[in-house]
């Protein structure tokens, strides 16, 4: 079966919430707006470092705020702590594209432990926008397993 570059269960832009407080936004998003955890990773200091929510037939994407990575909540003066992920048939020629028409490069293009390309870049008007094809499945453990990788810099 071959990989969709837009993996099920997702539209071409997804929005991606940095927040204080990660949980407890999860717990809010779910007693609020009746949404529903799709998956998430903890960090180490027991952070949400990654997760996604779903809302009605919306994805939704957030992270607890993390200075050190340049992530940072709207509570966080200087922030507007939205980005938005850009699913694309080939990320490549896209980020190049976007790159030609005046974005600033904040990542360059690589392949995630979790199965997307992607790279980061900023438009001329300050929003942040991440780029990616999706180009490899992996289960929720083969994940975990690869994302542990990463962290101690073996390659994933």
């Amino acid at each position: 079966m071959a990989v969709k570059a837009i993996p099920n269960g997702y539209t071409t832009i997804t929005p991606y919430l940095i927040v204080k407080g990660g949980k407890d936004a999860i717990m809010f998003y779910q007693k609020a707006f009746n949404a529903t955890e799709v998956t998430r990773m903890d960090g180490p200091d027991g952070k949400v470092g990654h997760a996604e929510i779903q809302i009605g037939n919306a994805r939704m994407m957030l992270a607890d705020e993390n200075p050190h990575m340049g992530f940072l909540s709207p509570q966080t003066p200087g922030s507007a702590g939205v980005s938005m992920l850009l699913y694309v048939e080939n990320v490549d020629s896209l980020f190049a594209q976007a790159l030609a028409a005046g974005g600033k490069q904040l990542k360059p293009l690589q392949d995630q432990f979790y199965g997307d390309r992607s790279g980061t870049l900023q438009d001329p008007f300050g929003h942040v926008w991440t780029l990616a094809t999706h180009i490899a499945d992996y289960s929720e453990d083969e994940i975990k397993e690869r994302a542990c990788a990463a962290m101690k810099g073996d390659k994933a």
